[in-house]
């Protein structure tokens, strides 16, 4: 059963958890300019225990960063989670996840990037609408405020559009489709295809992003052909392609049609207003959208995602 949070107010707390890279060096200044930001715009924020932990040397545990979640969704007070940054292994904490607990406490999480293992795997086990979107810590550190726009037109103002108006879509292949999203940055989405945290790609809108200083476009097109080799492009609906930028010039979309190879008959549209971007939409992972290549506007929420 779906379950939908409840929307932010202004004087809400809003927690933050690190369930990825540890928050060290310059990460703490830009936190705290992060924190200045929010609670200017009228907001408390809540540290998480384990917030500067570097147990590991490379992260804090997965048994902190479970705690740290865990506890954040228990606390009656905090009315938002929201993930400080990115990183490598946030996968780490599948298994010290309290998903009963999680579904009867719901509350909006949202963070991008890495975060997205965290996002998706929580819909799937729980029935939680999530939520991909810029991350705390990005708020300080990106060059326009489009992203924090996006935080509270989502979150605040349960607005449904997806991005601004002025964002632009290109078709990559025509059609419609309609489905829940499901989906996030590639090489973590490819690491939820199969194994005991696997997600459900049936009847979903994917949606991908990549950073491509770290993923050139072989490795891409790896991961991709992974996913076409274990089903998931015979399952989805419809396919939005965000940001992907490397020295090559080779685009996502090009990487995408090469291993797609006109076998499929779903919908690709592409935009740059997700992923590794100053421009990130806030995206719902588990609300149903419909994409019309038609439209100006090529794709939109056609159900709330926060209460």
């Amino acid at each position: 059963m779906k379950i939908l949070p409840k929307a932010l107010k202004v004087g809400d707390t809003i927690g933050v958890v690190a369930p990825s890279n540890p928050i060290i060096d310059e990460n703490i200044e830009e936190m705290e300019r992060a924190r200045k930001i929010i609670e200017e715009k009228g907001f408390k924020v809540k540290y998480s225990k384990n917030l500067f932990s570097n147990t590991n040397g490379y992260s804090a545990s997965a048994k902190e960063k479970a705690e740290d979640i865990n506890s954040m969704f228990e606390d009656k007070e905090v009315k938002m989670i929201w993930c400080a940054k990115g990183g490598e292994n946030s996968n780490s904490v599948f298994d010290y996840l309290d998903y009963e607990m999680i579904k009867k406490n719901p509350k909006i999480i949202c963070g991008f990037s890495d975060i997205t293992s965290i996002t998706n795997i929580i819909s799937a086990k729980t029935g939680l609408v999530t939520f991909s979107g810029t991350n705390f810590k990005t708020i300080a550190t990106d060059e326009t405020d489009y992203s924090l726009k996006q935080i509270l037109n989502r979150f605040v103002d349960n607005k449904l559009e997806l991005g601004e108006k002025e964002d632009k879509y290109v078709t990559i292949h025509e059609g419609t489709g309609e489905g829940e999203l499901i989906g996030g940055n590639l090489s973590l989405t490819r690491g939820l295809v199969e194994g005991k945290y696997k997600i459900d790609f049936e009847d979903k809108i994917l949606f991908l992003e990549e950073l491509g200083f770290e993923t050139g476009p072989a490795l891409a097109s790896n991961y991709l052909y992974y996913m076409k080799q274990n089903g998931v492009f015979d399952k989805i609906k419809g396919l939005w392609i965000g940001n992907y930028e490397h020295e090559s010039n080779i685009s996502l979309e090009k990487i995408v049609l090469d291993v797609l190879d006109n076998e499929y008959d779903f919908p690709i549209i592409k935009s740059n207003n997700f992923g590794h971007i100053d421009t990130k939409a806030v995206i719902p992972i588990g609300t149903k959208v419909k994409i019309d290549t038609s439209k100006e506007i090529k794709i939109e929420l056609i159900e709330k995602c926060v209460l």
